[in-house]
């Protein structure tokens, strides 16, 4: 079996001559599993609950369960949740910030843009750094980096002695133009750690050597207080595998779509923030480019939030800011929107006896109430097990039964009673909602940009992506769905694809001309050497690194940049010029409906991508063989207006080509996939499910 042409099974032994790595995405609710065999090319799954207190052990146990002599396996691939949710929920490091004389109260004024303009009551997240933490020493640079006011080490150690005795668990450290010159930082950070190893320090330049002082020190704040959780975490999963046998590196993913070692991710954590969904991406573009689809819209349902990213005309979009609970963050990533609502989300009642569903979840522990594990709120999970969609005997392969008693239970007393609905009405209008919510996300990912959903293909996968493809899709006249194989485990699936990654960028203000092309090509080429270094470092030979050369460029005066990426031949002073105004015109254009190809344009940023390559997972078709055996059950449609005799398929035993009509359900052991009323589902010759309306409501 290949690839993900082929039905991904549950683990079996493996020989030791097998050359093998796993990939391993721990979401909010589920660890999902993934072995690829590079000798067969033969791909399995796994999955286990996320406990938050057993993350390591449970980690250790879906990796067992395939079967395997840890010795044996080549690497270990991992996306995590750890970062972001510290600090969704606030729960990070005691932190101190040391900056610049006079600049202690950035991180409180921020910006004068604010997200309700029309709200004078509104106020931001408070900073995650009180004040008398924020300490200030002596020192100051100029915007060309040139030194001011040189740094007072006597001054610095007495504030970090302060901030030591507060109990601070972390210390960030943010001067002022310190990405012209980071001289003052640099000696700043090794004196601390001179006088105190132990004590962990985030430094803006390392992490974003870029202008905008209030997100800069932002990111570096953030990075300082999730630091000590997220190294801990690494350093304890490290141990649990190493006393179990494995002496390779653990490979961790980013949110840029790349992977780096364990230790960087330990000391940049802020870069693995969306490093799970970020697979799903990746999988995505791979699984796309080989079908030969273009313009996808990738949507990850998983048990807590549905995240959405957009691949157009073949290119992963991305980004080099970003915000997480309202706080903004530097750095290149790709541009995933995440919202509350996943399997796990909660359906409750407002103040005003609103409907509402999400964001908050019910998580693996306790979990939805039909988990049988202590969970008293309705859930999502629980509403299509009421309305049938799930088989009770049959989850997780019939690893975990569900309790319908307990989730009729819970809707009927939370939501059905209070607003004198029937059971069934509430348990879809919990799904309604939740579609809706989805269908919303995706619009402003698309629609809110000028681009129109309907010209894009629906590749819905995680968890949940089977259950909700149909759904979302027809809400937004999406024509065509594809649940990819193993949808629960695509987005580990994509983590096997990734490639090591390596980002660097310098903000060089400047007309973008010939007087000031030749600096800003040397900037390129110290920024092509540092990151070309960085991937060397995780074991490739300079021959195998690949350099990626953007630009971010505006007309002259305006404030925001476009940035335009660099053909890997063009190098020379002429040809970067006319190439580069060439598209940030084009670009200008598209976005906004005007440029002037003759207009003076200024540089803002230059930016640097190197990429290790890494084998990815064979895509092989499927022989067109195999009945599926077709069984019925009672599901309820709101579409049909009640319970509807409903084929029940096994997905593994689905002919290639074949077409069924629904209303149809196709299990298997990790998840379910919906083709409601009026909708047809047809396995491609790849295994991928494919779901279209039909006749008219196309």
């Amino acid at each position: 079996m290949q690839g993900v042409g082929s039905d991904m099974t549950r683990g079996r032994v493996m020989t030791k001559t097998s050359r093998s790595r796993v990939a391993v995405d721990v979401g909010g609710t589920f660890m999902d599993f993934v072995l690829l065999d590079e000798t067969t090319g033969e791909v399995r799954i796994e999955k286990e609950a996320s406990i938050p207190e057993e993350l390591a052990n449970q980690f250790l146990l879906g990796i067992s369960r395939f079967g395997i002599d840890l010795a044996a396996l080549d690497q270990i691939f991992h996306g995590m949740t750890v970062g972001v949710n510290a600090l969704v929920q606030e729960k990070g490091a005691r932190v101190g910030l040391i900056t610049t004389k006079g600049f202690r109260d950035v991180l409180e004024l921020g910006r004068g843009n604010r997200k309700e303009v029309y709200n004078y009551l509104y106020k931001g997240p408070p900073p995650l750094v009180e004040r008398y933490l924020r300490r200030e020493v002596p020192e100051r640079l100029n915007a060309k980096g040139e030194v001011i006011t040189p740094l007072d080490l006597a001054a610095l150690d007495r504030e970090v002695d302060y901030l030591v005795a507060e109990g601070v668990g972390a210390v960030a450290l943010a001067f002022l133009h310190a990405y012209a010159n980071p001289g003052h930082e640099i000696a700043a950070r090794d004196r601390i750690a001179a006088r105190y190893p132990k004590l962990a320090v985030s430094v803006s330049h390392e992490l974003a050597s870029e202008w905008r002082e209030y997100e800069r020190t932002t990111t570096t704040v953030l990075n300082a207080f999730i630091q000590p959780l997220v190294k801990n975490y690494l350093e304890d999963l490290t141990n649990v595998l190493g006393n179990a046998g494995y002496r390779k590196p653990l490979a961790i993913m980013q949110s840029n779509g790349g992977a780096c070692d364990a230790h960087t991710a330990g000391e940049k954590p802020i870069r693995t923030l969306m490093s799970g969904p970020a697979g799903g991406v990746i999988g995505a573009k791979f699984l796309s480019d080989k079908l030969g689809y273009g313009n996808v819209i990738c949507a990850d349902v998983g048990g807590t939030t549905y995240d959405v990213a957009i691949i157009e005309g073949g290119k992963i979009l991305e980004r080099t800011e970003t915000q997480i609970a309202g706080r903004p963050i530097l750095g290149s990533l790709i541009d995933i929107t995440s919202i509350g609502a996943g399997g796990g989300s909660i359906a409750w009642l407002d103040h005003r006896r609103g409907f509402r569903v999400g964001p908050q979840s019910a998580g693996a522990s306790p979990g939805p109430a039909c988990f049988g594990r202590g969970g008293t709120e309705p859930t999502v999970t629980d509403a299509h097990l009421v309305l049938g969609r799930l088989d009770p005997d049959n989850f997780l392969g019939g690893r975990m039964a569900l309790d319908g008693t307990a989730a009729r239970r819970v809707i009927e007393e939370k939501i059905a009673k209070p607003l004198g609905l029937s059971l069934y009405d509430a348990a879809e209008g919990i799904l309604a909602i939740a579609e809706t919510n989805m269908a919303n996300a995706i619009r402003t990912k698309t629609v809110e940009r000028g681009l129109d959903p309907r010209e894009f293909m629906l590749l819905s996968y995680g968890g949940g992506g089977g259950l909700f493809a149909a759904g979302v899709a027809e809400e937004l006249e999406i024509p065509r769905t594809m649940v990819p194989v193993a949808p629960a485990n695509f987005s580990a699936w994509g983590i096997l694809a990734t490639d090591y990654i390596e980002d660097d960028a310098r903000t060089k203000v400047m007309p973008f001309d010939r007087d000031h092309i030749g600096d800003i090509l040397n900037t390129l080429a110290g920024l092509e050497d540092n990151t070309a270094k960085a991937v060397q470092s995780y074991g490739f030979k300079a021959s195998e690194v690949a350099h990626h050369r953007r630009l971010d460029l505006r007309f002259k005066g305006q404030e925001y940049t476009i940035t335009v990426e660099l053909d890997a031949n063009t190098r020379s002073d002429t040809a970067v010029l006319r190439s580069a105004r060439r598209q940030f015109v084009d670009a200008h254009r598209q976005l906004y409906g005007h440029g002037d190809a003759d207009a003076d344009l200024e540089i803002v940023s230059v930016r640097c991508r190197a990429v290790g390559r890494v084998n990815p997972p064979t895509i092989a078709p499927l022989p067109v063989t195999g009945k599926a055996p077709i069984k019925t059950r009672d599901v309820h449609f709101r579409e049909a207006g009640g319970f509807v005799a409903t084929k029940i398929i096994d997905r593994d035993s689905m002919a290639s080509g074949v077409t069924i009509e629904g209303p149809a359900i196709v299990e298997e052991w990790t998840t379910t996939t919906l083709a409601p009323p009026g909708w047809q589902v047809t396995r491609d010759e790849y295994g991928n499910l494919m779901l279209e309306p039909r006749g008219e409501r196309k």
